[in-house]
């Protein structure tokens, strides 16, 4: 507990972890502002009767760039560089001076990151559900039992999404590839959404399957995956590359 106490204060002390936070909540919020204002306006051009069954959750697929964030640079940062007045060390070296047993170590930043991003999810998930039920009003789409696992389906995505982004960092040693292709990866139209276009296996990549968790009516979709076979599918990906990444971590130099 004391090391995973140790890396929850780390986490919280990091100054991208705030920035992730912001565009952990901010964008899924704006973005569902701007798809509900158009949904409202189909709405009363009477081109449509209701909201998209997904309004709200698609946007919030969008905002996992923050989980990205927070899983890239809690691992990043052990190994930059301090400054010469600083000693020119790394946060590695004092992190496993701490705490010497490596998996034990692994183990707490990865706890620490999976409920950074769980607790980023809640909010971003309550923040954009909001937005939507005040643009949208009565004819926002009815909360009720249906929307718990889709929501606790939100919350394992960002988790599972941070913690990929935290074992790739972890093979990689730096930040900078891994956010620059995670973060790409998320646009509008992203590389695996492309690959399923020509290539239907790519639906079981790790973000196209756990997006199943949650978004019910995923546009050009090649392939019939439930939520339950989406969210074991994206367990199996964050699973298999956390063992990779801890054999790796506990067999070189730090």
């Amino acid at each position: 507990m004391k090391a995973l106490a140790a890396e929850a204060s780390k986490l919280a002390s990091l100054p991208a972890v705030w920035a992730a936070t912001a565009a952990g909540v901010l964008v899924p919020g704006v973005v569902a502002a701007i798809t509900a204002s158009s949904a409202l306006g189909a709405i009363d051009r009477g081109a449509a009767v209701t909201a998209p069954i997904d309004t709200g959750y698609q946007e919030l697929a969008f905002g996992v760039v923050g989980a990205i964030i927070l899983g890239v640079v809690a691992v990043s940062s052990e190994y930059v560089t301090e400054s010469a007045e600083s000693g020119g060390g790394r946060q590695i070296t004092t992190s496993l001076t701490a705490v010497p047993s490596r998996l034990r170590f692994l183990l707490a930043k990865t706890a620490a990151i999976a409920i950074g991003a769980a607790m980023l999810a809640i909010i971003a998930a309550g923040t954009t559900m909001g937005v939507v039920r005040v643009v949208l009003g009565e004819h926002a789409p009815a909360l009720g039992a249906g929307d718990v696992p889709r929501l606790a389906g939100v919350a394992c995505y960002w988790t599972y999404t941070a913690l990929l982004a935290a074992g790739i960092t972890v093979l990689t040693r730096h930040g900078v590839v891994p956010l620059a292709v995670l973060v790409a990866n998320t646009s509008v139209v992203s590389v695996t959404y492309l690959l399923t276009r020509i290539a239907p296996p790519a639906n079981y990549l790790p973000d196209m399957a756990g997006v199943r968790m949650f978004i019910r009516d995923l546009a050009g979709s090649t392939a019939e995956i439930g939520p339950l076979t989406g969210g074991l599918v994206m367990t199996a990906w964050v699973t298999a590359l956390l063992v990779i990444a801890a054999i790796a971590f506990t067999r070189r130099d730090a």
